[in-house]
């Protein structure tokens, strides 16, 4: 059995240079990540013949979607990670190196802990454990080169079947901006 994983993107408070902070409404939208990949043990029985071909694949991956190389799932973002973000990917990073230009910076990954039934729960918790470390690291930044947070969470279907990953990042301009990050923050 395949299971998607719905992951939430939440675009959280701007941080501006000069240590003034400029609120934005946050912003939601639930996509999927791919599903595990599927491998068949090698005990089985064969099919019997006289079978259409066509209703034998020979090909399994074909039938499920893959990630470029450089595409991950948020939740498996480290610390010091450099990323693009994509509106149509949501959950999905597009990893870059720090010195070409990138969309955000991976402050910190923290792990939620406790039992939430509601995404609005995971959100004000995901928030939380952000808001400090975000803060802190935004405070250190040339003035103008960081303008938002991005908190990156499971929706509760996804923290159900055990991603219990944040990602906390800091970035140049989320969605439409033109804005990027060229090396690594300090």
């Amino acid at each position: 059995m395949i299971v998607g994983i719905g992951v939430i993107v939440a675009v959280a408070v701007a941080a501006t240079g000069g240590g003034t902070k400029d609120k934005k409404t946050p912003t939601e939208s639930t996509g999927r990540s791919p599903g595990p990949s599927l491998s068949l043990p090698s005990g089985l029985p064969s099919l019997p013949s006289g079978l259409p071909t066509e209703l034998v694949p020979t090909d399994l991956e074909s039938f499920f979607p893959s990630l470029a190389d450089d595409e991950v799932p948020y939740y498996m973002l480290q610390k010091g990670d450099c990323f693009d973000t994509d509106d149509h990917l949501p959950g999905q990073a597009v990893k870059r190196t720090c010195t070409e230009p990138h969309d955000a910076e991976v402050v910190k990954v923290a792990e939620l802990d406790g039992t939430y039934t509601t995404n609005a729960a995971l959100k004000k918790a995901a928030s939380t454990l952000c808001q400090g470390p975000l803060e802190r690291k935004a405070a250190g930044q040339a003035a103008g080169t960081v303008r938002d947070t991005l908190v990156q969470y499971p929706d509760t279907g996804g923290y159900k079947v055990g991603i219990d990953k944040v990602a906390c990042s800091l970035a140049a301009d989320v969605g439409k901006g033109t804005h990027k990050l060229t090396k690594p923050l300090k």
